[in-house]
């Protein structure tokens, strides 16, 4: 599936772009499972933990409702008693321990809450930093004053509610994944370890930094001597993603009926993995007293539209399946060598996050997720009900492999004429089809009607999909297929007339493969390619397939599920963020055949 995902870093984000971990992977297997160990690691006399932390379930907490983009974040009024509502649902649900993203934005509100209401509640306070020195397009740090303030506001606060509130805050973390490789708000561990010490030095809690495994898997000794604790993040739901390679999900060996099962445990020992990597490297560093908390891990209860596919994975049973497994490990863990604390991720669903978004217990209107009721009556405590399980998604996700339907034998397979006129979806590939107008034009080049797409782009572009009968970009009907094996050596045709249409357009096909997470290809058309024109006249474009399949070769055309897309994504095609203006495109007869 054609899937951009557009959506900003900001408060209480984890990043999801994990591509580079395999890399660190084999040279962590290479040295006996970590990095260089830092010579001469001078640990502090570490403070200890609370007890609270190692006998309490914990949980990553943001307060944010109602903003639907990260531009809304900053008008969003967070108000008292949305806060107590949440903390009081956070109770309800069994966590004595929340994790705070940030301190000067709303830890104040969060912290007198559960003072003044005697909240039965402890908290990691977070101190959310970025980066004052960024890159400039020649990879040279620029120091930035205006950044370097605004963390330094964030540091301050951070010290005086630590210091205000020290019988509720346990524990400070300073920074959210800046030092793993593929951070988007890179800070240098040199200069993290100035904010941690800061800090530290200013309060009597154990502080830390919240990071991805492979840092601290490889963590340098600027930082690792300045810290209480390793506050670990671990996402192998992620991994099945933007690294694939690091475990198998998918569990083909198992009969179908134990696959679920097998996967949710391979995640789990997947996890594990993860943080036996990072113990091992503290090991050696002459840190094996050092505790280890995971900071941020979880599963998300529904494949959110516009993010990472994680179709036949992400799910409100498996959610649930995760969740159980994790509190295993955690009480084990305490019990070893294991994390003595795991903090989920995360309380609600944060629709600002958009494609990001699903990993709540709760979601966005604070009803209690499969995870919190089971499927059993929901309880009292639950002020804003139960979610209900949703067709569909009342059983575990596995992977299954794809089914070919029967071959198309046909010498030309139409896929929009005057009869045929299904599967028809016109969107910015952002799953909000609002505003896109299409419709049906006497201006033809066959029969009585043509298509007629008249683009109302999104910021970054458009795109107009052809699916097969059933598919829905969402996962609100089941994904079918269509057999078009039999085109291998043929191609896609079609007519289209546009006045003058700037720039290039792409066109492309998408089809399932046998990791179940979609495969799209495309070719560009600029005047006078493939027989395309932009000169108000009626041209025939003929793509050969084979010019997908090169331009992608996991494409499996025996299980194709967008049969035609056409589409013009700014950044691709050379025009500006927020092109308007553009002209009507008509298409007509639009038909895969069997010979180019």
């Amino acid at each position: 599936m054609l899937n951009w995902f557009h959506s900003a870093q900001w408060l209480g984000r984890r990043s999801v772009v994990a591509a580079s971990a395999a890399v660190l992977l084999v040279s962590l297997a290479g040295c006996g499972g970590g990095g260089t160990t830092p010579e001469g690691v001078i640990t502090l006399n570490t403070r200890t933990l609370p007890a609270d932390f190692t006998t309490r379930k914990a949980l990553n907490y943001s307060p944010y409702r109602e903003a639907t983009n990260s531009n809304e974040l900053g008008a969003e009024v967070i108000t008292r008693a949305e806060v107590l509502q949440d903390l009081r649902l956070i109770e309800a649900a069994g966590f004595g321990v929340i994790r705070l993203f940030s301190s000067n934005i709303f830890g104040d509100l969060v912290l007198s809450v559960i003072r003044e209401e005697g909240l039965n509640l402890k908290v990691q306070l977070g101190a959310y930093v970025n980066n004052p020195a960024p890159k400039d397009l020649a990879g040279r740090p620029v120091y930035n004053a205006a950044l370097e303030a605004a963390n330094q506001a964030e540091l301050a606060a951070t010290i005086r509610l630590a210091n205000q509130y020290s019988n509720l805050v346990g524990a400070v973390s300073v920074g959210n994944e800046t030092m793993v490789t593929w951070s988007t708000q890179a800070i240098d561990p040199d200069t993290m370890a100035q904010y941690i010490r800061q800090v530290r030095d200013a309060v009597p809690q154990p502080v830390t930094t919240n990071d991805n495994w492979a840092f601290w898997a490889d963590a340098p000794a600027s930082v690792l001597k300045v810290v209480d604790f390793a506050a670990v993040h671990t996402y192998p739901l992620l991994d099945t993603h933007y690294s694939p390679g690091l475990w198998e999900w998918k569990r083909g060996d198992v009969p179908e009926a134990q696959r679920a099962d097998a996967m949710m445990d391979a995640a789990i020992t997947e996890a594990q993995r993860q943080f036996g990597l990072a113990r091992a490297y503290l090991d050696r560093s002459g840190l094996a007293s050092l505790p280890m908390v995971i900071g941020e891990t979880g599963w998300t209860a529904v494949d959110t539209a516009g993010g990472p596919n994680l179709n036949l994975r992400a799910g409100r049973v498996n959610q649930k399946m995760y969740f159980d497994r994790l509190q295993t490990w955690v009480t084990q863990g305490r019990a070893g060598n294991g994390p003595q604390a795991v903090f989920y991720f995360q309380a609600f669903d944060e629709q600002w996050k958009q494609g990001d978004d699903g990993w709540g217990l709760f979601n966005k209107d604070r009803q209690a997720r499969f995870v919190l009721h089971g499927g059993g009556a929901c309880p009292t405590g639950f002020a804003s009900g139960c979610e209900a399980l949703p067709a569909g998604d009342n059983v575990a996700q596995k992977w299954t492999a794809p089914v070919p339907g029967a071959a198309v034998t046909s010498a030309t397979y139409d896929i929009y004429t005057d009869n045929i006129a299904t599967g028809l979806r016109g969107d910015a590939f952002d799953g909000n089809t609002a505003g896109f107008a299409f419709d049906h034009s006497a201006d033809q080049k066959e029969g009585s009607r043509s298509l007629r797409i008249a683009p109302t782009p999104a910021n970054y572009g458009w795109g107009f999909v052809i699916s097969s009968p059933g598919y829905e970009a969402d996962g609100s009907a089941p994904r079918t297929t269509t057999h078009l094996g039999q085109f291998a050596n043929g191609a896609l045709r079609f007519w289209v007339k546009t006045n003058g249409y700037p720039g290039a357009l792409r066109v492309g096909i998408s089809s399932d493969d046998q990791d179940r997470v979609g495969q799209s290809a495309s070719v560009t058309l600029q005047n006078g390619q493939f027989g395309y024109c932009n000169t108000n006249a009626w041209c025939e474009v003929t793509v050969p397939v084979s010019a997908f399949v090169a331009a992608n070769p996991k494409l499996e055309l025996n299980v194709v599920f967008n049969k035609f897309v056409i589409s013009d994504i700014f950044a691709d095609n050379g025009k500006a963020a927020g092109t308007t203006g553009l002209p009507p495109i008509l298409l007509d007869n639009i038909r895969w055949t069997q010979a180019q």
